[in-house]
């Protein structure tokens, strides 16, 4: 399982133009640990990748698919950065975390 979640998490970071240092910046732990858990050498924390599925406007249940081509499609849609600094990648996942719940109220009202 640690190498499927690690995967995803290397498909969204690059889809997004995030280095690893980025990544781990965002998600608010060291850049070795986020290598780790990339690689799928160590199991990622649930309050990671809860972070990370925040960040990337994912269900956390993304995390853990093992259907590359899921995967894929979901990143057709990606948004794609480059150059961003800390404070501009704070406001994103503030922005996106706003979005995605805004989505999920509209499904859960039916809209």
């Amino acid at each position: 399982m640690d190498k499927i979640v690690g995967n995803n998490l290397k498909l969204l970071r690059e889809s997004n133009g995030y280095t690893q240092e980025q990544a781990a910046r965002l998600l608010k732990i060291k850049r070795s640990a986020y290598s780790n858990y990339e690689a799928g050498e160590r199991t990622a924390p649930l309050a990671v990748l809860e972070a990370a599925a925040k960040a990337y406007c994912i269900e956390l249940s993304m995390l853990f698919e093992a259907d590359n081509d899921s995967m894929k499609s979901l990143l057709l849609h990606a948004f794609r950065a480059e150059e961003l600094d800390k404070d501009d990648m704070d406001q994103l996942n503030d922005f996106k975390s706003i979005a995605i719940s805004y989505l999920k109220i509209n499904r859960l009202l039916g809209l």
